[in-house]
């Protein structure tokens, strides 16, 4: 029998008359003749419920001991609603079992809130599968060497459902979330946003780099390195809706570039609001001083971004970079207070109030001019860029925040994108 996961986000699964919807679907694939996994996420805002009240008990709080108590009060949501889904599907006569993700187990490293997952062990699932039930797989975690509960951040369940999907050897890996599938760009900034029937992993991959939500950039990465078909799509569409039209609808994300792929020069404008940007100043210009900046914000376990180093002038230049907005502050009491004064550098300031705007394409490869044609739409915005970062595929700049919505508006406008085939 053909296996495939389904991975329901926390809207999905946001009432019980939702998760109910949620088991009648996966019935019907079941019925089908469809082995099935399912990795739910947490009802809807019940993650976000529970970290607030560990911030309202200690707001300042950021050591690894409460990092590891944050994780294990976290897991707690998605380890509810994979009850309540066997519940459900138990209701309507499907054998089913829940399991969270360190009775898999799902192992992980001992990065606590930000853990990545090292292996699977499939043999109780496959077991499970074999006698015939449906398993659920808590998504967003794992367990690391010591036995503790670990969380892949925010979005993890998706790269938990890709994982299984590939540990299991899937046929195909459907992600069912509020939307019908991938955009041009978010329909809730441009109304005239198409849907992409089909969408490269690598212009997925940089999508969901650069701030398209649609997918978090780690299960996409899992897809890429694993080869395993992802499609997204709508769980909102009736739950008997033909099952063949159903496993055709959303976006499928294809690994295969071919004629029948919409052969557009930028596929799609992906944005990112959650940014700011760091500058170190008056920074010694000798070698090892990028190491010296960014090793110590790595040491933290903060990802950085966009990174830009002046011109040097006198033998002192200015480096810039891009982090996180929730980073923001972490990042600016770590340089002033350990790395500025052993540099020597003058200096750090800051502003969380930026965003990073991106257009994407596989088209991009083959056509010169279109960076060139971005920087003149948005000149003729009145929009000043301070950072600029490009890939074969994508090019991204970083502007204030209160242009983003017009950036994306005129770009989305300039290159045609609301037409199919543009």
């Amino acid at each position: 029998m053909t296996l495939i996961v389904h991975k329901y986000g926390g809207t999905s699964m946001g009432s019980t008359e939702r998760i109910r919807n949620v088991a009648k679907r996966v019935g019907k694939w079941v019925r089908a003749g469809y082995h099935m996994v399912v990795v739910p996420s947490a009802m809807s805002g019940e993650t976000n419920r529970l970290l607030g009240l560990a911030k309202e008990l200690a707001p300042q709080h950021h050591n690894d001991a409460y990092a590891r108590e944050l994780d294990a009060l976290a897991a707690t949501g998605e380890q509810a609603s994979s009850a309540l889904l066997a519940i459900a599907l138990q209701a309507e006569g499907i054998p089913s079992v829940s399991y969270a993700g360190w009775q898999v187990p799902i192992r992980t490293d001992m990065a606590y809130t930000k853990a990545r997952i090292e292996s699977i062990d499939d043999a109780r699932v496959r077991a499970d599968l074999q006698a015939g039930r449906v398993v659920i797989v808590t998504g967003f975690q794992g367990v690391d060497p010591q036995g503790n509960i670990t969380t892949l951040g925010r979005g993890g369940s998706d790269t938990s459902a890709v994982a299984v999907a590939a540990a299991l050897k899937a046929q195909e890996c459907l992600i069912y979330t509020d939307v019908d599938g991938v955009y041009t760009t978010d329909p809730r900034v441009v109304p005239e946003a198409r849907r992409l029937k089909t969408v490269s992993f690598e212009e997925m991959l940089e999508m969901a780099s650069m701030g398209s939500k649609v997918l978090q950039i780690r299960s996409v990465e899992f897809a890429g390195k694993y080869r395993v078909p992802l499609r997204v799509l709508s769980s909102f569409t009736p739950w008997d809706i033909d099952i063949t039209q159903e496993a055709q609808s959303g976006t499928l994300i294809t690994f295969e570039e071919d004629e029948h792929m919409e052969q557009a020069v930028v596929s799609g404008i992906a944005f990112n609001r959650d940014e700011a940007k760091i500058s170190v100043l008056g920074v010694p210009d000798r070698p090892g001083i990028a190491y010296q900046i960014l090793g110590a914000v790595a040491d933290a376990n903060i990802d950085v971004d966009v990174i830009i180093q002046n011109l040097s002038k006198d033998g002192i230049t200015d480096f810039s970079f891009t982090v996180n907005r929730g980073d923001y502050a972490r990042v600016i009491d770590l340089l002033k207070n350990s790395v500025i004064p052993k540099l020597g550098a003058s200096d750090v300031v800051g502003d969380p109030k930026i965003c990073k705007v991106s257009i994407v394409g596989i088209g991009m490869r083959s056509h010169v001019g279109i960076a060139a044609k971005m920087f003149k739409v948005l000149s003729e915005e009145g929009i000043n860029i301070q950072m600029i970062s490009t890939s074969e595929i994508k090019t991204s700049v970083v502007i204030d925040e209160k242009y983003m919505e017009l950036a994306v508006r005129a770009l989305h406008k300039a290159f045609e994108l609301e037409q199919a085939g543009a």
